[in-house]
């Protein structure tokens, strides 16, 4: 039950989210893009470093955290300058490079190609 655990969480998490349908307050609205894709990177980062055998909890939670952290900073400094789409835009990119640069390396590890 040890390895399906996650998965079952995981699976439990979205019956969940899209049975009670949950709404976020209008405020959070320009945040959440960029800690979705702030989490996105730091698990397909935790993948790549599981199927390399280097996976760390503890950096995992401390990327995951402190990614999330400055995206969603930079984006309110972006607001308070009056440049938040711009750079919401540029953490996304950011964020999307890194997402395909380890996918790249899963699909390297996984198919050889």
């Amino acid at each position: 039950m040890g390895a399906a655990a996650p998965a079952l969480a995981l699976v439990a998490g979205l019956v969940a989210g899209f049975l009670l349908l949950p709404s976020a307050p209008s405020w959070l609205a320009p945040y959440l893009p960029v800690a979705v894709v702030s989490a996105l990177d730091a698990l397909v980062g935790g993948l790549r470093a599981a199927l390399e055998r280097v996976f760390d909890d503890l950096v995992f939670v401390a990327s995951l955290l402190t990614n999330t952290v400055v995206a969603v900073l930079l984006v309110l400094l972006g607001e308070r300058l009056g440049a938040g789409g711009a750079l919401t835009t540029a953490v996304v990119i950011v964020f999307g490079i890194r997402i395909f640069t380890n996918a790249t390396a899963l699909r390297r590890h996984l198919f050889g190609v």
